[in-house]
């Protein structure tokens, strides 16, 4: 099947999943129905074949089971990847959010700076309502006021007049229209620092809002917020772990637990804590950055609004495990931070010398270590790949085994030595896991293994956060540029026919004649005198004379006049006399 023709395709089959599902009430995102086919796709247990063309039947088996998962409301794996999908939709970096926003308010004053840029004013009346154009334009521009009320335009208007009378608006009506555009920010980056230095002083400032008391007040309390909402989530995924760890050295409870949908619960939880946690980072660098307030308030509503509504996506396993099921659930067992299970196994450490092919790292022999690019986002993979999923953080002390230029962290030294044995069979079984749950992908940040769910929040930085480590020791080497001065000859030169071209202008220098001219202007107020080469007889005289002389050739042809036959005959009589008869 052809590109064209396959792209055909999913589309028809996304739009047919979007109007199903539209048809039960649940509207969904074409985003999301895409991610869903792909995930259907994959997954072994489906059944489909990702080299042979989709039949009907396939094509109506897959809409079938795409609207199912997408109708489960009552699944948490669907809001995570809910979840994943509005993040990766709404969420990119602080510069691209701030540079909308300026694109959306360039938008906004387009017709107030095309109406001044444009503008013919002749008479009086023309050329005042220009000036207040001129005003509005900055006040809209600055965002420092509206240009309705009359006490911030009167401020406005003072301190334009005074950089910017009205007297000159007909040199700049005479501006090429890009001149005006520059004028006019410039016009509004002074009027601006005025009116800012006027508040400052208590002599003005009508409309300015207070930006550094706004942020003071705002960053703390949505950090807060985050903090809050971190901190609950963690404690959820730190007794789902439990509950995990008590099921896997029980497979009695596991068949108990099945229907509750453990690991998927964990995972969303999971992903709701490293979302929250790129978030975080954000608000705290925010309250260091006294400057463009405005973009930094832009910022915060933005980034609020999104933690906002990443909030529902955890909804569903509250209804499988609400407060009762999970006491009962959790006797007996004790729960752990990620930061206690790290600090159990701190004093244990892999044995370099028990592994000659194999590359480790540690902290005190690699530079950039905590800046390694980890698997599965840190969690221990031998652990994931044997106990059919179970995510516990890895402990960097241990070791950090480097394997076809990946990393990867373990809970234990034992969960260490037993993935370095066979990396590959683990990695397998991590991949086919992903198939059947395809919030892991993301989860785990399996997308190169699945490059066709690459989210794009992260296809544009696939490199940028890569930094490779330096596992020796930093070293340089240096050069000078010369070792010995310079010793160019600029009368040199590598052409041969340059220098016979220079040659012969010299050699025709002694063949010149110098000429001296005299004007009435020069005349008698110096002497003037020319050399040249004197004339000379010349003769030259041999021993003897002599001569010599040839046979001057006589050759005559006959027969051009022809005869009375019709065919011509001629014929050549060479008379020339021998040369030994002369």
């Amino acid at each position: 099947m052809l590109p064209t023709q396959a792209e055909s395709v999913i589309k028809n089959i996304i739009r047919e999943i979007g109007q199903e599902c539209a048809a039960h009430g649940e509207i969904v995102s074409e985003t999301l129905v895409a991610f869903m086919v792909k995930a259907v796709v994959l997954d072994p247990s489906n059944g489909f074949n990702m080299d042979r063309t989709l039949k009907k039947g396939d094509v109506q088996k897959l809409v079938k089971l795409c609207v199912t998962r997408l109708l489960d409301s009552k699944n948490p794996s669907l809001d995570t990847i809910k979840m994943q999908v509005y993040f990766d939709m709404n969420y990119t970096s602080r510069e691209e959010f701030l540079e909308e926003h300026h694109r959306v308010v360039e938008s906004r004053l387009i017709s107030v700076s095309r109406e001044i840029t444009d503008s013919r004013a002749c008479i009086r009346e023309e050329l005042e309502s220009l000036y207040r154009k001129i005003v509005s334009y900055v006040l809209l521009r600055s965002g420092l006021g509206s240009p309705t009320d009359i006490k911030i335009v009167r401020e406005a208007t003072a301190a334009l007049q005074s950089v910017f009378p009205q007297a000159e608006l007909g040199t700049f009506l005479t501006l090429s229209k890009k001149d005006r555009e520059r004028q006019l920010k410039e016009l509004t980056m002074i009027v601006t620092g005025i009116r800012l230095f006027n508040r400052d002083c208590g002599k003005g400032g009508e409309g300015i809002d207070d930006l550094p008391a706004i942020l003071q007040e705002t960053i703390p309390a949505t950090t807060q917020h985050v903090d809050s909402q971190l901190e609950v989530v963690q404690d959820q995924a730190y007794r789902y772990t439990a509950i995990l760890e008590k099921v896997a050295k029980n497979p009695l409870l596991s068949q108990e637990l099945q229907p509750y949908m453990l690991k998927e619960a964990l995972y969303n939880v999971r992903q709701y804590e490293f979302f929250l946690q790129i978030i975080l980072p954000i608000f705290i660098a925010l309250s260091n950055l006294w400057t463009s307030f405005q973009d930094e308030i832009v910022l915060i509503s933005i980034l609020s609004n999104l933690t906002t509504h990443l909030e529902p996506f955890l909804g569903t396993h509250e209804l499988f495990f609400p407060e009762k099921v999970m006491q009962a659930l959790l006797d007996g067992v004790t729960v752990k931070t990620d930061v206690c299970r790290m600090k159990e196994h701190i004093e244990e450490r892999v044995n370099l010398a028990d592994f000659r092919n194999l590359e480790w790292l540690f902290p005190e022999t690699t530079a950039n270590f905590e800046k390694l690019l980890i698997q599965y986002r840190g969690f221990c993979a031998y652990t994931f790949a044997t106990t059919d999923g179970l995510l516990l953080p890895g402990n960097p002390a241990i070791g950090i085994l480097k394997h076809k230029e990946k990393y990867y962290t373990f809970n234990t030294r034992d969960a260490a030595y037993s993935f370095a044995e066979n990396p590959e069979n683990y990695v397998d079984k991590i991949r086919e896991k992903a198939k059947k749950n395809a919030e892991l992908i993301q989860l785990l940040e399996l997308h190169q293994q699945f490059e066709t769910l690459i989210p794009n929040s992260q296809m544009k930085e696939v490199d940028k956060h890569y930094i490779k480590p330096i596992a020796k020791c930093e070293s340089s080497t240096q050069t000078d540029t010369h070792l010995l001065p310079p010793t160019i000859v600029r009368a040199y030169e590598w052409n041969e026919w340059e220098l016979r071209r220079k040659a012969i202008k010299l050699a025709n220098l002694r063949r010149k004649v110098t000429h001296s001219v005299q004007t009435d202007l020069s005349h008698m107020r110096r002497e003037n005198c020319s050399q040249v080469y004197p004339s000379k007889d010349a003769s030259t005289q041999s021993m003897r004379e002599a001569s010599s002389q040839v046979p001057r050739p006589q050759i005559y042809i006959a027969g051009f006049r022809g005869d009375h036959t019709k065919t011509t005959y001629e014929v050549k009589v060479n008379l020339t006399r021998a040369i030994d008869e002369t």
